[in-house]
Protein backbone atom coordinates (compact mmCIF):
# COMPACT_ATOMS: atom_id res chain seq x y z
CA UNK A 1 0.00 0.00 0.00
CA UNK A 2 1.57 3.41 -1.11
CA UNK A 3 1.02 6.64 0.91
CA UNK A 4 -1.59 8.88 -0.83
CA UNK A 5 0.74 12.36 -0.31
CA UNK A 6 4.46 12.12 -0.58
CA UNK A 7 5.04 15.18 2.13
CA UNK A 8 3.38 17.16 4.65
CA UNK A 9 3.52 19.75 2.46
CA UNK A 10 1.31 17.92 -0.21
CA UNK A 11 -1.17 16.85 2.47
CA UNK A 12 -1.83 20.23 3.18
CA UNK A 13 -1.94 21.46 -0.30
CA UNK A 14 -4.82 18.35 -1.07
CA UNK A 15 -3.61 18.25 -4.48
CA UNK A 16 -4.80 22.34 -5.19
CA UNK A 17 -7.95 21.93 -3.27
CA UNK A 18 -6.59 23.03 -0.39
CA UNK A 19 -8.84 26.02 0.20
CA UNK A 20 -11.83 23.84 -0.60
CA UNK A 21 -10.77 20.93 1.84
CA UNK A 22 -10.23 22.74 4.56
CA UNK A 23 -13.03 25.16 3.94
CA UNK A 24 -15.14 22.97 4.54
CA UNK A 25 -13.61 21.53 7.10
CA UNK A 26 -13.71 24.39 9.30
CA UNK A 27 -17.44 24.66 8.15
CA UNK A 28 -17.71 21.50 9.76
CA UNK A 29 -16.13 21.36 12.89
CA UNK A 30 -17.42 25.07 14.04
CA UNK A 31 -21.24 24.06 13.81
CA UNK A 32 -20.24 20.80 15.67
CA UNK A 33 -18.36 22.36 18.55
CA UNK A 34 -21.14 25.22 18.93
CA UNK A 35 -23.48 21.91 19.28
CA UNK A 36 -21.60 20.69 21.86
CA UNK A 37 -20.91 23.82 23.79
CA UNK A 38 -24.56 24.44 23.10
CA UNK A 39 -25.14 20.87 25.08
CA UNK A 40 -23.20 21.08 27.82
CA UNK A 41 -24.38 24.70 28.66
CA UNK A 42 -28.29 23.08 28.59
CA UNK A 43 -26.94 20.35 30.70
CA UNK A 44 -26.07 22.54 33.12
CA UNK A 45 -28.78 24.67 33.35
CA UNK A 46 -30.81 21.49 33.42
CA UNK A 47 -28.99 20.03 36.34
CA UNK A 48 -28.57 23.36 37.97
CA UNK A 49 -32.63 23.91 37.74
CA UNK A 50 -33.50 20.21 39.03
CA UNK A 51 -30.97 21.00 42.08
CA UNK A 52 -33.24 24.19 42.49
CA UNK A 53 -36.96 22.29 42.36
CA UNK A 54 -35.66 19.85 44.98
CA UNK A 55 -34.20 21.90 47.37
CA UNK A 56 -37.44 24.18 47.61
CA UNK A 57 -39.78 20.57 47.52
CA UNK A 58 -37.62 20.22 50.62
CA UNK A 59 -38.04 23.25 52.31
CA UNK A 60 -42.30 22.48 51.28
CA UNK A 61 -41.92 19.35 53.21
CA UNK A 62 -39.83 20.43 56.00
CA UNK A 63 -42.14 23.43 56.15
CA UNK A 64 -45.19 20.97 56.35
CA UNK A 65 -43.60 18.62 58.73
CA UNK A 66 -43.17 21.77 61.26
CA UNK A 67 -46.39 22.84 61.26
CA UNK A 68 -48.26 19.82 61.52
CA UNK A 69 -46.15 18.92 64.78
CA UNK A 70 -46.62 22.40 66.26
CA UNK A 71 -50.32 21.88 65.64
CA UNK A 72 -50.20 18.72 66.94
CA UNK A 73 -48.61 20.02 70.21
CA UNK A 74 -51.20 22.60 70.44
CA UNK A 75 -49.06 25.72 69.77
CA UNK A 76 -50.86 27.93 67.08
CA UNK A 77 -47.98 29.31 64.58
Amino acid sequence: MTPAFASWHDFFAMGGYAFYVWLAVILTLIPLSALVLHTLVQRRRLLAQIRQRQSRERRIRAAKSKKAASEAAGDPM
